[in-house]
């Protein structure tokens, strides 16, 4: 006899789960605060007129800690981005909202972006045109989301058939 199959699992389970732990790493690093920075500063002050060459010298410098962390946050982001890309997986909304799409940055609000809300209707009178704004620090562009509006169902679901638009198309050739 033949084994029968087990219990549905994940497709890709690998896969979901390098994302998830890709995306985790990101967040982490880019909320980290600086940890480094009174030890940087004594270590700067004490290596600036000692016999190491240059290159040495170069890594103590104040604040390098800080940037080397949102350049590996960012780095993992880009590998998210391009796991998911190449193994065409779509990533939820969510994950996708966390990351900059322009610069990979990891978006948090208050430290590496800015989120406000925004209603450009006459007098902010439709609740339903409210639009949240992320602007991220890095490289100063604006995302856009919809807030409160539901989504628009498919147009199959919606009972809506393609038959009208054909015909519609087909006698404006007939004439």
């Amino acid at each position: 006899m033949a084994k029968g199959k087990s219990g549905g699992g994940v497709q890709n389970k690998a896969i979901y789960s390098r994302i998830s732990f890709l995306q985790q790493a990101a967040v982490t690093l880019a909320s980290i605060s600086d940890p480094f920075a009174d030890s940087e500063r004594s270590e700067a002050a004490n290596t600036s007129f000692s016999d190491e060459p240059t290159s040495v010298r170069a890594f103590n410098v104040v604040g390098s800690g800080r940037m080397g962390l949102d350049g590996m946050s960012r780095r993992l982001a880009t590998d998210l981005r391009a796991v998911s890309l190449k193994t065409r997986i779509r990533l939820k909304p969510a994950v996708k909202r966390t990351i900059c799409k322009f610069c990979d940055s990891v978006l948090i609000d208050g430290q590496s972006c800015t989120s406000t809300v925004e209603n450009r209707s006459k007098g902010g009178s439709k609740p339903w045109a409210d639009v949240l704004v992320r602007k991220c620090h890095t490289c100063g562009r604006e995302r856009r989301y919809p807030v409160s509006g539901a989504r628009q169902k498919r147009k199959t679901e919606r009972g809506l058939d393609g038959s009208n638009g054909n015909s519609q198309k087909q006698n404006r050739k007939d004439v």
